[in-house]
């Protein structure tokens, strides 16, 4: 083999380590990008209306269907939540809004909101007739739960931007709503706030009853154009897992959509998940409220406008309800 032949094979091994190389890099580069992929993504949620929207997802990734793994955990309440994110025991919760805000500070900004998952759930009923808006309430009682908390806090925020003072209207305290739905039935001419799916079941338990004003509609006339919605529940994600599998969430996100819009759009189908997974108790009550609770997938701008002037509000009736102070910016994705 003369020294020409020599060069060239050499030239030609050189060429192909080089495209070798060239090709390990850009599968490591797409790799980063994507992130390396969990074994399972694990879903925490409430037994309540802010886990109705993942009910299809949830059929569906049993069934094998999703793009990534999903592990689903569904609690009673926030509080039993709140630690496993905080332990990194769960790396996405759908939570009411507040207790995302508290989760932030309590993480000093370890997690991020990223999407709002059900706008209002509150309703005021009565069978009443006089009771068609917020001004005809003056000098009535209005029963509800939750002294202290954010129903309370969003029934006074209508109710002043409504006109009505304090002295106008008096509030009665009940400590479950199923209490301010059985004073209803006894008593239709009574005016009672109540969430949803507890505002249907009041409804269908008693014909005179009705729905008298929808709050995330008062709430939304009042917020104007650059407001928003009522926020009762946000979807959040650990930002330590979210910086390692961004990839992941954003597909996550994708199939939350899609999921919102599947019971949205076929509320028989999701009535009968929802009491599968023991959220309501009947398929009939469930299929009515569906429609009611205002289920959602917001993201970006319109997330951070609706959710931060839901917080403000908040925190003008009590800072401790979101934790003392509103959240940074690095709160909303």
């Amino acid at each position: 083999m003369n020294d020409r032949q020599k060069d060239t094979r050499s030239y030609k091994k050189s060429s192909i380590l080089l495209c070798a190389m060239l090709l390990l890099s850009a599968l490591l580069l797409s790799g980063c990008g994507r992130g390396a992929q969990p074994e399972s993504v694990r879903i925490g949620s409430l037994k309540g209306p802010t886990s109705l929207g993942i009910l299809d997802l949830m059929d569906r990734a049993e069934k094998g269907e999703t793009g990534h793994s999903y592990e689903f955990r569904m609690a009673v309440s926030a509080d039993e939540l709140l630690p496993l994110m905080v332990r990194g025991e769960l790396d996405i919760a759908l939570l009411p809004a507040n207790a995302a805000a508290l989760l932030y500070h309590k993480t000093e900004g370890g997690i991020c909101v990223i999407d709002i998952n059900t706008l209002g759930v509150l309703y005021l009923v009565t069978g009443d007739e006089a009771v068609n808006a917020m001004a005809d309430l003056k000098g009535r009682t209005i029963y509800l739960t939750g002294k202290g908390t954010t129903p309370e806090a969003c029934l006074r925020y209508v109710l002043d931007g409504s006109g009505l003072e304090e002295g106008d209207y008096t509030l009665e305290y009940r400590s479950e709503p199923t209490e301010v739905a059985a004073l209803l039935a006894g008593d239709p001419s009574a005016v009672g706030l109540l969430p949803q799916p507890f505002a249907t079941a009041a409804l269908m338990q008693n014909e005179k009853l009705r729905i008298a004003v929808d709050m995330n509609a008062a709430w939304e006339r009042l917020q104007g154009a650059e407001g928003g919605g009522m926020v009762t529940g946000v979807t959040v994600v650990r930002r330590e897992f979210l910086k390692e599998h961004r990839y992941v969430v954003e597909s996550f996100l994708e199939e939350h959509e899609s999921s919102v819009a599947a019971i949205n759009g076929d509320p028989g189908t999701g009535a009968a998940l929802a009491v599968q997974a023991g959220i309501v108790a009947n398929e009939d009550i469930a299929v009515e409220a569906i429609p009611r609770c205002n289920l959602s997938c917001v993201t970006g701008e319109e997330m951070r406008a609706a959710l931060s002037a839901y917080l403000e509000t908040l925190a003008g009736f009590d800072a401790a309800l979101i934790g003392g102070t509103l959240p940074g910016e690095d709160f909303y994705y």
